[in-house]
């Protein structure tokens, strides 16, 4: 009998919920099992998903194969006819003991092959802390799932449900717990951070959070935020952007586009101008800030132009880490049925977006050479700055510690320390 092996795909939300999977079929006593953790961000994501079923399925002879994750809560029926797969588990059932409890072979009971819900039903966060999930220098801490925007082209708020916020005093025992066990930074992550606090008593802000912590936790040598919609900072954020150290300055942002009549189409919340201002302030407030950002490119509709002014918009926000999506369209979607661009085109604005982002990145990296940086060692070979950059050293360093170094040399995707 083996183990079960567990894929994950997608994002850092789903790589936590992966660990409590993993916690859960453990303490069930599960053996023969394959888990897949789908995601739905993109067709292609969809995709890969079932390409990795497929391969989990040859290479692991006889074992049950359990299927979950967004792309099982969107499409619960395409996977369910692929004969490989035994079991379908949505979002909000996978965090539950019980349904893993019931894959034990000698559970008496009848189990569906598909357990997926209304995931709009769910009003809570599972309840599943992971104490330790990340590298050993770093641990990921969930504050909050789901979305209550609709964007045109997103498909996540039907995977993962509307907003909804750990309080904050759990999440405060959570990281003292972390920083007690050793780890030095803490990043917080959710589907729609900046959303936090919306359906808890009072209605605090994400910054509310960030300072809660700072204050309750001071042996807490660094604090990260994983991605935020720039136009939902709120002040408290802003003033801990500016004065608390801890919070560490590099911020990535949900922007999507650079042009505002895709921004509209895309029914995102901000402009053009939103967010050039909003990361003028913050870099006024915090110099030396780096900016991350999400842009989709071939938007249905997108002109040459529009197209152009994304380009820019990496110059004029001064962004250093891109995540470029090509645009691909998503069932259900209002922006599926909008008039479509050619694959080719999408694909080669995607390629020109990339290397407007690496040529940033590269300007970024060339300008650390013969600084000093404070380096949180993830290996004892290779680290991350304050701002997120990959740091090689020719020494060995203390895994998990902080290095403070001199960096030496730079290439176009790391520092030389």
């Amino acid at each position: 009998m083996t183990a079960p092996v567990f894929s994950n795909h997608g994002c850092r939300l789903n790589a936590y919920e992966t660990e409590a999977m993993q916690t859960m079929a453990r303490q069930a006593g599960l053996e023969n099992l394959v888990v897949v953790n789908t995601c739905a961000v993109t067709a292609e994501a969809v995709r890969k998903a079932k390409k990795d079923i497929r391969k989990l399925a040859r290479d692991n002879p006889g074992a049950r194969i359990v299927v979950t994750g967004c792309a099982a809560q969107t499409e619960p029926e395409s996977f369910a006819a692929m004969e490989e797969v035994t079991t379908v588990l949505g979002n909000s059932e996978k965090m539950d003991p019980a349904r893993w409890a019931a894959l034990a072979p000698d559970f008496t009971g009848e189990t569906e092959r598909v357990q997926v819900n209304d995931i709009m039903s769910v009003t809570e966060t599972a309840g599943h802390l992971i104490d330790g999930f990340g590298t050993r220098s770093r641990a990921y801490v969930q504050v909050q799932n789901g979305c209550d925007h609709r964007c045109t082209f997103c498909i996540i708020p039907f995977g993962r449900g509307n907003s909804r916020s750990v309080p904050a005093g759990v999440v405060v025992d959570q990281i003292r717990r972390l920083v007690a066990g050793g780890f030095e930074e803490i990043v917080l992550t959710g589907v729609d951070m900046t959303s936090w606090g919306a359906d808890l008593p009072g209605q605090p802000r994400l910054g509310d959070l960030v300072m809660r912590i700072l204050k309750l936790v001071p042996e807490l040598p660094r604090l990260r935020i994983s991605s935020i919609d720039s136009i939902e900072a709120d002040d408290a954020l802003m003033r801990a952007i500016a004065g608390e150290e801890r919070l560490m300055p590099h911020l990535h942002l949900s922007l999507q586009h650079g042009a505002d009549l895709i921004l509209k189409r895309m029914k995102r919340r901000h402009l053009r101008d939103d967010a050039i201002a909003f990361c003028q302030e913050a870099r006024r407030l915090r110099p030396g800030i780096t900016f991350g950002a999400d842009l989709i490119a071939g938007f249905p509709t997108e002109t040459e132009d529009h197209f152009a002014d994304s380009l820019r918009l990496v110059e004029e926000c001064d962004l250093t880490w891109l995540h470029v999506f090509p645009y691909s369209p998503r069932p259900g979607t209002p922006a599926a049925r909008m008039p479509q661009l050619d694959r080719g085109l999408i694909k080669d604005r995607a390629a020109r977006l990339r290397e407007v982002g690496d040529r940033a990145a590269a300007r970024h990296m060339a300008a650390q050479v013969g600084q000093t940086h404070r380096v949180l060692m993830e290996s004892h070979t290779m680290g991350r700055t304050e701002q997120f950059a990959e740091v090689r050293v020719a020494e060995p360093q203390t895994e998990g510690r902080i290095s403070t170094l001199t960096i030496k040399g730079a290439t176009a995707s790391h520092l030389i320390a």
